[in-house]
């Protein structure tokens, strides 16, 4: 998570439940998909993160999450309920996403897919596996995927239900990052985002517009806080980021990164600015 874009509100407060029992009530009528989400709530992940149960007969889980034995004794329940487990698709491999998968598939032995590491099936943009298409969503990480299935988009961290998220500074980060949001708003084969963290979002084209709007505008901001001067991180937080709040600065300086190093591929960025530095960081 970053900060919240500029036509929201701003983020709810971590630990609050937004979406509530009717949201889900009608995720499972509409669709048949099941949130059980994780106790793990932080400025970061929000409320805890989202495991999607999507299906029966067998049901595919999204995004084990982190390894809690109530939020794994909540995913086994369902499966038995659903007639087992078909497959595990992560959206991208943060532990918070992905800790739990070992585990579950241990207890419901079936097929992992994912974009990096060990897996039975490796994901590519447009490769389809069990009820999804997976689709290139780089930005947060560099092996991040959106799932599209049951009429749903299962979006991990490239869209949140509420505030906005940090982008890595991988090559090529944040023009990815995008031009998959592009690709997701141009879409028509899904009704509703179920996001890694935080609530439903059931209007997904205005979501999808205020993220996409919201970056950009981030970055033409940052374009003139360059051309006034401003070259510290320091002085660009403070100028382009002064809405974050303390405890998400430093994901505010890696995005930033991620922003510097797009002007940088573009040959749009100035001498003589600093770039922020993470030292023993896997994105």
């Amino acid at each position: 998570m970053e900060t919240p874009p500029s036509s929201a509100k701003g983020p709810e407060p971590f630990g609050a439940e937004p979406d509530g029992e009717a949201s889900r009530a009608e995720l499972l009528r509409r669709h048949d998909v099941l949130l059980i989400r994780a106790a793990n709530p932080s400025p970061l992940t929000l409320t805890g993160t989202n495991t999607w149960v999507v299906g029966r007969d067998p049901a595919w889980v999204v995004d084990p999450g982190p390894l809690l034995e109530d939020h794994m004794d909540a995913i086994a329940a369902a499966l038995d309920e659903r007639g087992g487990l078909g497959g595990v698709v992560l959206t991208h491999h943060h532990g918070d996403h992905s800790e739990a998968a070992p585990a579950l598939l241990e207890r419901f032995p079936a097929q992992l897919a994912t974009g990096r590491g060990d897996a039975d099936v490796e994901l590519g943009d447009e490769r389809e596996v069990g009820p999804f298409t997976a689709i290139s969503a780089p930005g947060h990480a560099p092996d991040h995927f959106a799932l599209i299935g049951a009429g749903a988009c299962f979006s991990g961290d490239a869209v949140l239900g509420s505030g906005s998220v940090f982008i890595s500074p991988h090559p090529g980060a944040m023009a990815g990052y995008l031009r998959a949001l592009d690709r997701l708003r141009r879409r028509g084969d899904f009704d509703v985002i179920c996001p890694g963290h935080g609530p439903l979002v059931w209007d997904p084209q205005s979501k999808l517009d205020e993220y996409y709007n919201h970056r950009t505008d981030r970055e033409n901001r940052l374009i003139m806080s360059l051309k006034a001067g401003r070259r510290t991180v320091d002085e660009l937080l403070d100028d382009v980021w002064s809405d974050v709040p303390a405890a998400l600065r430093p994901a505010a300086a890696v995005t930033l990164a991620a922003h510097l190093d797009k002007l940088g591929e573009e040959e749009l960025l100035p001498d003589g600015v600093e770039r922020p530095h993470f030292e023993g960081i896997e994105w």
